[in-house]
């Protein structure tokens, strides 16, 4: 039997760095943040923050039954539009959502509904994978049945200007990405990144991972990795996007913040931001900063801040925040700060325009934000009718 996620985000993330320190993945990337810079922007300098929300959307999460199930993502189908529809980024765009849909959660109703609200310019739909001792063959051919599945049954997913390709950006379950996990659990996958770059992957979004165990050195950074099919993990490190020629059969990695929170510590210990979005970690005003220091940029448009948030807003007690007031006051920050500082812009966007913006960038592009996010990747338009056909 698989296993699954027990918790939501889980609220270690709230407790200081020596409550931590014995069972989560602390030591293995604080060396990497203690050497590195993690500073404000510059007064005066010009900010393009790019927000991405990368939701681990699990309708079924705590095993709860189809009706619930349906009843949850019908909150997000009238609930978004309705919240968010007024809201204008520095582009005119309005708010929007990543649904990084579950494979064994798959039922087409649930996917129809996500099809309508995307259609309506709200969001994009995802892929998400919880397994445990799983192997190659098995999972290359569920990564493909179900993209094909979500192209041609639903209308989802984005296609490779060049090449025609359906590819997806990718959230691993359990964090345990490349079998990263080190009891060996929620995966089995050695080579997984390969699987996934020959499936049609465009990106991974898992990462931070932080408290679990499965959080790589790598932190607050765009790069590559390439797959060492003899070891787990083969994502902890790889160059960054933008610094030399991108390696053969890698696949790019894009990482939300990862930072220590002075300002919300405990005493002298300070507590950690991970992106994470959820009842106890509401977004706020005052999370921006923190969000900015992370630096997470390509080096050739240092004013491009690639902010990647993560939430699992399914379960009720997240939608209270993710669909409710502390959102609605969060997208108000973000207007005021524009309104008080002409450098500061602020764009909504998918996974997959994070993506086109990270290749853009890495190509030099010099032009606006919001020109370059179809600079790879094309979204297909979702169905508009549902079909009766299961």
């Amino acid at each position: 039997m698989e296993r699954r996620e027990t918790f939501i985000c889980n609220d270690r993330e709230q407790r200081p760095i020596r409550q931590l320190r014995d069972r989560s993945g602390l030591f293995r990337w604080l060396p990497t943040y203690l050497v590195g810079r993690h500073s404000s922007p510059a007064p005066g300098s010009d900010i393009h923050l790019l927000l991405c929300v990368a939701d681990h959307f699990e309708p079924r999460l705590g095993g709860v039954g189809h009706e619930v199930a349906t009843h949850r993502v019908g909150a997000w189908v009238e609930g978004y539009p309705r919240r968010f529809g007024d809201f204008r980024d520095s582009d005119g765009r309005s708010p929007r959502h990543s649904f990084f849909f579950p494979i064994e959660e798959y039922h087409p109703d649930y996917l129809d509904a996500l099809a309508d609200l995307c259609s309506g310019g709200h969001g994009e739909v995802e892929i998400h994978l919880h397994h445990d001792r799983d192997n190659g063959e098995n999972l290359r051919r569920t990564l493909i049945a179900f993209k094909e599945r979500l192209a041609d049954r639903h209308g989802l997913l984005s296609r490779d200007r060049m090449t025609g390709e359906i590819v997806y950006a990718f959230i691993h379950g359990n964090w345990a990405l490349d079998n990263s996990d080190p009891n060996g659990c929620w995966c089995g996958v050695n080579n997984e990144i390969d699987i996934l770059i020959q499936t049609g992957c465009y990106a991974d979004f898992t990462l931070p991972s932080y408290p679990s165990a499965t959080q790589t050195r790598k932190i607050n950074s765009i790069y590559y990795a390439k797959d060492d099919p003899d070891r787990p993990r083969s994502h902890d490190w790889g160059p960054d996007v933008g610094r030399g020629s991108r390696p053969i059969n890698s696949l790019m990695m894009i990482q939300g913040p990862l930072v220590l929170d002075w300002q919300g510590r405990r005493g002298l210990i300070p507590r950690v931001e991970n992106g994470c979005l959820q009842r106890s970690q509401p977004p706020t005003s005052a999370r921006i900063d923190a969000w900015l220091r992370a630096g997470v940029r390509v080096s050739r448009r240092p004013d491009w801040y690639f902010v990647k948030l993560h939430t699992h807003g399914a379960s009720e007690s997240n939608q209270e925040v993710l669909l409710g007031e502390p959102m609605v006051e969060f997208h108000r920050a973000l207007e005021r700060r524009a309104a008080d500082d002409v450098h500061f812009h602020y764009h909504y966007v998918t996974a997959r325009e994070m993506y086109n913006l990270a290749c853009a960038a890495e190509a030099g592009w010099h032009g606006d934000v919001v020109d370059a996010l179809d600079f790879r990747l094309v979204a297909q338009r979702p169905v508009a009718t549902r079909c009766d056909a299961r």
